[in-house]
Parts: C-alpha cells; sequence; structure tokens
C-alpha cells in the first residue's frame, strides 16, 4: 500500500514537472487551439494518475486506450448506428415506394411523348423515354429521401465528420504530451521501448494498416445471398453499359479502392509518429473492425428476419399481375 501510494506520488511529480516545462515552451501569444491542448494535456496527465490502475498496468498507455474507447462509445457508434437506421429507410421505404411509383411516371412521360407528337423507330424511342424519365425520377427520389429523413449525402457525411475532428484532435494532444522532456518516455508498451518515440521494430504501424484493411474488406463477410445477387447484377449491367461505349462509374469500387490505399499509407505515416499516438491509432482501428462487425451482423440478422416475415405476405398475395404490352410507337415517315 505504502509502495503504491509513494509511486503514485512520484508520477504525479514527474507529471507537474513535465506540465511546467510544457507552459515553459508556450509561445507568448497563446491562441484558442494551444490553449484547448495545453488544457487537454494538463487533464491527461492528472486522469492518468488519478486512475488506481494496478502496478502491472502502465498508467498512461491505459488511460489512452481507456479514453480512446470511451470517446468512440459517447461520439462514434450513435452516429454510425443513427447512420444506419436511416439508410435501412432508404432501402426499405424510400426505393420501395419509387418503385411502386415508377410505372405511372413511365405512363406519364409516354403520354406526354405521344402528346409532343414524337415519331422514331423503337430504339429511337426507349432513348428519348429514358432521357425523360431518369430526371423525373431522380427528382422524385430526393422528395422521398427528404420525406423520410434519409439522404445519403447526409447518412454519409455525418460519422466520419463527427469523428474526424475527435480523431485529430485527441492525436495532437498525444503529440503534444510527446514532446521531451515528457513523462512518456519513462513508459513502455508492447513492442514499444517508449511512448514518446515510434515503435523501432514497425511491429504496431504494420498491426495498424492490417486492421484498417480488414475493416475495408470484411464488408462482404456478412453479405447473404440477395445482396450477392444484387452485386452480380450490378456487375452485369456495368459491363453491357461499357460494352455500348458508356462511361459507367461505380462509387463504391472507388471507395474501397482509396480504403485499401490509405490502409497502406496509413503505416508510413504511423511509423513516424511517438508511440503514444501509435497505441491511440491502434486501439481506434480495433474498434472501428468490431464495430463494423456488430453492425454488420445486426444488418445481416435483420434482414433474414425481414425475409421470413415478407414471405408469408408474398404467398397470401399469389394473383398473376396482367402483362402489359410495350406501348406502339409510331414510325417516321
Amino acid at each position: 500500500m505504502l509502495a503504491t501510494k509513494s509511486l503514485r506520488l512520484v508520477r504525479q511529480a514527474t507529471s507537474n514537472s513535465c506540465r511546467h516545462s510544457l507552459s515553459l515552451r508556450q509561445p507568448k501569444s497563446r491562441t484558442f487551439v494551444t490553449s484547448t491542448l495545453q488544457t487537454l494535456s494538463d487533464g491527461f496527465l492528472d486522469l492518468a494518475i488519478a486512475l488506481p490502475y494496478p502496478q502491472s498496468l502502465p498508467p498512461y498507455s491505459s488511460t489512452i486506450i481507456l479514453v480512446a474507447v470511451a470517446t468512440r462509445l459517447a461520439f462514434t457508434v450513435p452516429f454510425s448506428i443513427w447512420a444506419k437506421k436511416r439508410q435501412w429507410k432508404a432501402e426499405e421505404v424510400a426505393m420501395p415506394q419509387l418503385k411502386q411509383e415508377r410505372p405511372q411516371i413511365i405512363q406519364q412521360v409516354l403520354k406526354d411523348m405521344r402528346n409532343d407528337g414524337f415519331r422514331g423507330n423503337e430504339e429511337e424511342a426507349k432513348k428519348e423515354l429514358q432521357k425523360r424519365a431518369k430526371p423525373i425520377l431522380e427528382k422524385r427520389r430526393d422528395e422521398l429521401f427528404k420525406l423520410n429523413h434519409c439522404s445519403p449525402k447526409i447518412t454519409m457525411l455525418i460519422p466520419p465528420v463527427s469523428q474526424l475532428p475527435l480523431f485529430v484532435g485527441f492525436s495532437m494532444m498525444l503529440s503534444r504530451i510527446s514532446q521531451a522532456p515528457t513523462v512518456l518516455d519513462s513508459e513502455s508498451f508492447l513492442t514499444l521501448t517508449s511512448l514518446a518515440h515510434p515503435d523501432p521494430t514497425l511491429t504496431i504501424p504494420i498491426v495498424i494498416g492490417v486492421i484498417t484493411l480488414a475493416n475495408v474488406e470484411s464488408s462482404r463477410w456478412f453479405m447473404d445471398a440477395a445482396a450477392i445477387e444484387r452485386e452480380k447484377k450490378v456487375a452485369e449491367w456495368t459491363a453491357q453499359r461499357r460494352a455500348q461505349g458508356h462511361n459507367v462509374l461505380e462509387p463504391k469500387k472507388i471507395i474501397q479502392s482509396s480504403l485499401r490505399v490509405l490502409a497502406v499509407g496509413r503505416i508510413l505515416i504511423a511509423a513516424l509518429v511517438p508511440g503514444s499516438i501509435q497505441v491511440y491509432w491502434l486501439t481506434s482501428a480495433t474498434f472501428g473492425l468490431l464495430q463494423s462487425w456488430i453492425i454488420d451482423f445486426w444488418e445481416a440478422r435483420r434482414r433474414r428476419m425481414r425475409a421470413l416475415n415478407i414471405a408469408p405476405e408474398q404467398e397470401s398475395n399469389t394473383k398473376p399481375t396482367p402483362v402489359q404490352a410495350p406501348p406502339k410507337v409510331s414510325r417516321r415517315r
């Protein structure tokens, strides 16, 4: 008990000395950013000393991990769940309604074409129909997204925007604390000989890159048969469009390729930063991977349950729908 108390007093004295050195390094004209970083740095050092860790746990590394997990639970997870629910609403409410309204929109476009006196062969009629119907369908889609509060742009933008300031701010704070003289220089963790210096073995940076890459590739692990079939149909449609000479962009593949490059680049960047930041990035990447697995598993289970609930409704509505003949188009004279 006495040894633990003495060790804590030594850590506090060292922390106060390093904090005083940090304040001496401050420029005379302190900005809002430097003042905020100084306050956060002091609070972090105080928290690491105050928490009653066992002697077997390194206090500063443990506090980095604890703060990283706590902030991700408080800020990242709620926004990720919010975004996933908006995505489900777009897929299960807005898009089915648009699919239901599509035949009426097509019929209205065909009626307008007849009223305008359109003349042409079947191929020309299809192109004109697609040209006129596409902006109408896109406008109606955006209206349904807005009506159901599930715009994909906001859904994709909010989670990274809510996470980025926290990630950058905590990294900047740890970089500030790691400047010599610092109490972090006396603590080692895993393959790190010091939290104030990069990992000399490059083990932690490589693990960070591998976990980031696994987070990108693991999105396919929980895909059901219906999702795989949709991907095949999209790939076939894309191949057909490109065979016809059209330039087709695939945003999903572009994003995945960019994230793969980012995973490799993250190894190079992590190899240059202090060990304290490496511990934080490793914790954040591991938490992000586990969060993705849990959400993907939740989504796969939800889709299975939804498919089981929809199947009885489809069996009860087995009346065949009449097949509509394709519209006749007058040929050009």
